[in-house]
C-alpha cells in the first residue's frame, strides 16, 4: 500500500510520530511518500510531488486547515484522506496524535470506513477550475466597505446581494465560516449547498439551502468599493483568485467527492456536542 502524508511543521510532535511510522511501515507493507513540505522529517520516505504519485490513500497530520489541503488533493484523485489532529479542534480529523502508529496499521489492513462528502468546484473565466472542501467565498481585500454582488441559482436570478462577502458551502463547511456567518448547521449526509451573506445590509437576506445539483453563478456589480479595493475568491480559506466587476464565479458540485476515512464510530452528532460544545450547558463542567 503506497501512503501519502501531508503534514505541518509548526506542530510539536509531528517529528516523533513520522519517525514511528517510519520504521513500522516496513512490516506492514507500506510505502511512505511525503510532500515536499516535509522532506528531511521521515527517515527512508520518499519525498516528492503527491499530486503525481499513484497512492492508495492520503493521511493529514495537523489541525484542520492541514486536512483541508490534503483533502483537496484526494477528492481529485479519488482517493481516501484520514486526519490525524495535532492541533485544537480538529473537527474533521478521524484521530489524535496518540493513534498515529495504530492509523498506519489499520489502514494497511484497510480496517476503517470511509463518509464520502460533497465537494465544490468553482470555475472563474477560463482559469482552470479549482476545488473546495469546505467553501467558496467572495469577499472584499483591502478595505472594510460594502460590496454588491448578483447570484443566481441555475440561471434564475434570486436578487442582488449588498454585503461584505457571501460564502457557497458543503454541509461539512457549514460547521466552518458559514456558521460563523449566520448559516446553518448541515448534517453531512444531506444533499445540500448553503448560500450564506457576510454581514449582509438588509434584513431581507437570510441564508439559502439549496439542492446539491444547483449551480451558482455569482457576479461582482459595480460601483467596486474604493480605487485601490480588490475582490478576491477564497477557497477554504486557503487559496485565492481576484475577480474583477461583472466577471462570473460559477460554483457547483464536484465531479468527485471528498472520502474522510475514519477510524472509530465517532458521530457527527457527537463530534459537535465534545468539539464545538454543542447545546446547553447543564452538563457541562468548569
Amino acid at each position: 500500500m503506497d501512503v501519502g502524508l501531508v503534514g505541518n511543521r509548526r506542530y510539536e510532535g509531528l517529528q516523533a510520530i513520522l519517525a514511528r511510522m517510519a520504521r513500522e511501515a516496513p512490516a506492514l507493507g507500506v510505502r511512505l511518500v511525503v510532500e515536499r513540505e516535509l522532506d528531511g522529517l521521515v527517515p527512508g520516505a520518499l519525498a516528492g510531488d503527491l499530486a503525481a504519485e499513484s497512492l492508495d490513500v492520503l493521511m493529514s497530520l495537523g489541525g484542520d486547515g492541514t486536512l483541508l489541503r490534503g483533502a483537496r488533493l484526494a477528492c481529485r484523485h479519488g482517493i481516501p484522506i484520514l486526519g490525524i489532529n495535532l492541533g485544537h479542534v480538529g473537527f474533521l480529523a478521524s484521530a489524535g496524535p496518540e493513534a498515529g502508529s495504530q492509523a498506519l496499521e489499520r489502514l494497511a489492513r484497510r480496517a476503517y470506513t470511509v463518509e464520502s462528502r460533497l465537494a465544490l468546484e468553482a470555475r472563474l473565466g477560463t482559469a482552470e477550475p479549482l476545488v473546495a472542501v469546505n467553501d467558496v467565498v467572495v469577499h472584499k481585500g483591502g478595505i472594510a466597505r460594502v460590496i454588491r454582488l448578483a447570484v443566481h441559482v441555475d440561471g434564475e436570478p434570486i436578487g442582488p446581494y449588498s454585503a461584505d462577502g457571501i460564502i457557497v458551502a458543503t454541509p461539512t463547511g457549514s460547521t466552518a465560516y458559514s456558521m460563523s456567518a449566520g448559516g446553518p448547521i448541515v448534517a453531512p449526509s444531506v444533499d445540500a449547498i448553503v448560500v450564506t451573506a457576510i454581514c449582509p445590509h438588509t434584513l431581507a437576506v437570510r441564508p439559502l439551502v439549496l439542492p446539491a445539483t444547483a449551480q451558482i453563478t455569482i457576479v461582482p456589480l459595480e460601483p467596486v468599493p474604493g480605487p485601490d479595493a480588490e475582490l478576491l475568491v477564497s477557497l477554504d480559506g486557503q487559496v485565492a483568485a481576484r475577480i474583477a466587476p461583472h466577471q462570473e464565479l460559477v460554483v457547483a458540485r464536484a465531479p468527485r467527492p471528498v472520502l474522510l476515512a475514519r477510524l472509530g464510530e465517532d458521530s457527527f452528532f457527537g463530534r459537535l456536542s465534545r468539539k464545538l460544545q454543542w447545546g446547553d450547558l447543564s452538563d457541562r463542567k468548569g
